[in-house]
């Protein structure tokens, strides 16, 4: 492990991926079993992935990862453009009723029903989310093909996969260990956040979907062409 290898894991961390589902977890009922999920799926789909490839396949089978990421990346990057324009444009259409006289709470009940939907704590999502995330970007790709090419012992290959996925993933580590080792003082800094997701839920997911999506297209382009 050099200094390119610690550069390739510190810039596959500042990935505009993690720093969404950090905003978007903040509003979760269950933030903690959240990140938990996230990191389980994330991490051990980036570790299984790694060690085959330093003790299994060779550098040119690494190689073709790229292609098989990239595509993914733009696949997901146009789901999410999508889905953000949907959203953007007021798709589906939020119907208000008029609230019969006396009835206050179902109205309460009702209002904010995407800042409802974020709350909701989705645990085998979580999971399936950090497994898409775990798979291997370029910055990963590329640190693998140096450590088989390098011909770095075994022990130094293993060794360097796992650190390297765990900076991969500290800016969802990082707000986990906080709500573990603070929770009330973590949790009290979130609430204070929530009023103002709450009333922006919609804007929030739409922006970004189409702010992720257009990173994801546009990175997946350049690993293509």
């Amino acid at each position: 492990m050099d200094a390119e290898f610690f550069a390739l894991a510190f810039s596959a961390a500042l990935n505009p991926k993690l720093l969404a589902i950090d905003l978007l977890l903040i509003e979760n009922a269950r933030p903690r079993a959240m990140f938990a999920n996230i990191l389980a799926g994330g991490m051990s789909i980036g570790i299984a992935i790694g060690l085959v490839d330093v003790l299994v396949i060779r550098a040119d089978a690494i190689k073709k990862q790229a292609s098989v990421s990239a595509g993914v990346d733009l696949a997901i990057g146009v789901i999410l453009l999508v889905i953000g324009g949907l959203i953007a444009a007021n798709w589906p259409p939020r119907h208000r009723k008029p609230a019969p006289e006396g009835a206050p709470a179902k109205r309460k009940r009702k209002k904010n029903g995407w800042a409802q939907k974020l709350r909701e704590p989705r645990l085998g999502l979580a999971f399936g989310i950090g497994a898409i995330v775990g798979l291997p970007g370029a910055s990963y790709i590329t640190a693998l093909h140096n450590l088989v090419a390098g011909k770095y012992s075994t022990a130094t290959q293993v060794v360097a996969v796992f650190v390297f996925v765990i900076i991969e993933f500290l800016l969802i580590i990082i707000p986990w260990a906080c709500l573990e080792l603070w929770p009330q003082r973590t949790a009290a800094a979130l609430r204070g956040s929530q009023t103002w997701l709450s009333a922006h839920a919609r804007a929030l997911l739409a922006w970004t979907a189409l702010i992720l999506g257009v990173y994801l297209v546009i990175s997946a382009l350049v690993r293509l062409l």
